[in-house]
């Protein structure tokens, strides 16, 4: 037996249609074996809070092992894991195709998706991971402004952290009435010479994504300015649901099943008439790259989808690379601290963003490849948020010692969380912003 794999992790494909896939029992002998792996090895004790939750659970056991622990008290590490997937990208030794073929997030998963279907998961965390429901309600005129004032409002906010488990202290993203679409509703891009470079077709559909339509939209539009003037026409999709992640992490797989019988078909149909897609936000690419095709690997259109799907400096790298990105900027940067989201790490891409931004004259870029430990829902309820800042604290360490110009994350969430915790020259921002800023577009 090896210990431990120096091979590249494969995936399994996630056997959620499979009766067995809910059968408690043997999740919990899955979770025991997993578990005595992990208390042997340790090396992601610091990376979230369900490994911690774990080796204390056996260390302070009877026997100092797995089998000393409640079965009962697996569900405490489950409800820590929010399924980043950097240990099962960047730490385990033991992932397929090692023999042992562990997959903690997966099994995570399975966890989370058991107790939906029992209803153990809080109503309050179906209605925060509820994107559709925010957004529709969020983005009314009147009541976006309601609410944004509302969640300045100590008062308010103690009562959202008793009915709905928002603690107090997080900060809350913004709603906009004019959201991205509505913006950006008869916009049509100015007539370029399509040009394919790598596996780019050389114009992309813009899948807007809940945050980015309703909560930042000008992020959105930061792409739009970018692209196009790297000549690569830009549409929006004509119609979209949530890509599904936040309810992936809930555990409610037959919500994320809906949103693919709306998203899979639209995108399919723009990717058979030429366009390429691209998200704004890491975990919706993420959602279309990785976890549908996992949940779906024999739906040719799903798979189809996983190949056309970009982030956004993926895209712009691979024009660069065919001499087709502008590298006339305007404005230097100077120095750039940029986290790298965890969604946007696991998907193989390499530091893409980092590259790009390291074009602009007079730029520095300063990676940190740590997670910020925001994960949409964690880092705002009640429960996890104190777990959330201890997660964040190394990165807002780090960032300190960096002294930088700016702080940007490609993940909206995760830079607003570290900017929390410092005292910035300039606002945090996303790094489409700061390349728009340099062609000072």
């Amino acid at each position: 037996m090896r210990e431990g794999s120096l091979e590249a992790p494969t995936r399994h494909a996630l056997d959620w249609t499979n009766p067995e896939f809910y059968d408690e029992e043997k999740l919990l002998e899955e979770l025991e074996r997993i578990f005595d792996i992990c208390h042997g090895c340790r090396r992601c004790v610091s990376l979230c809070d369900a490994y911690p939750t774990l080796f204390d659970l056996v260390d302070e056991s009877e026997t100092f092992e797995v089998d000393g622990v409640a079965k009962e008290d697996y569900w405490k590490v489950v409800d820590q894991c929010f399924m980043c997937d950097l240990c099962y990208q960047t730490k385990c030794p033991y992932v397929p195709p090692h023999e042992w073929n562990l997959d903690f997030p997966h099994v995570m998963l399975r966890a989370k998706a058991i107790q939906f279907k029992k209803g153990e998961r809080k109503l309050s965390h179906k209605l925060i991971s509820n994107t559709k429901l925010q957004g529709a309600v969020g983005s009314l005129p009147v009541v976006s402004g309601a609410i944004n004032a509302a969640n300045k409002v100590k008062g308010v906010r103690k009562v959202l952290e008793k009915t709905l488990d928002l603690d107090h202290r997080a900060h809350l993203p913004e709603f906009h009435s004019k959201t991205l679409r509505k913006r950006e509703k008869d916009h049509t891009s100015a007539q370029h010479e399509v040009r394919e470079a790598g596996s780019t077709r050389g114009k992309v559909a813009l899948f807007a994504t809940c945050y980015c339509n309703v909560n930042t939209p000008d992020i959105g539009q930061d792409l739009i300015k970018v692209f196009e003037h790297n000549g690569i026409p830009v549409r929006l999709t004509e119609k979209e649901e949530c890509c599904g992640m936040p309810k992936l992490e809930q555990g409610d797989l037959e919500t994320v099943d809906k949103y693919r019988q709306t998203n899979i078909p639209e995108l399919v149909r723009l990717i058979d008439e030429g366009w390429d897609i691209v998200a704004a936000i890491p975990s919706c690419v993420l959602m279309f790259k990785q976890e549908l095709p996992l949940m779906y690997p024999d739906d040719p259109d799903v798979q189809k989808v996983k190949q056309h799907m970009f982030d956004p400096f993926e895209y712009l790298v691979h024009r660069h690379k065919a001499g087709l990105l502008n590298t006339e900027f305007s404005q230097e940067l100077g120095k750039v601290v940029w986290q790298v989201p965890c969604h946007q790490r696991v998907q193989n891409i390499g530091p893409k963003t980092r590259d790009v931004l390291a074009l602009v004259p007079g730029t520095e870029v300063e990676m940190i490849e740590r997670c910020s430990g925001h994960d949409g829902t964690y880092g705002v309820r009640a429960g996890t948020y104190d777990k959330s800042q201890k997660i964040a604290r190394p990165v807002i360490s780090r960032a300190k010692k960096m002294d930088a110009d700016y702080l940007v994350s490609d993940c909206p969430m995760a830079a607003t969380q570290i900017a929390d915790g410092l005292d910035l020259k300039n606002k945090e921002s996303n790094p489409l912003t700061l390349l728009r800023k340099a062609y000072a577009l």
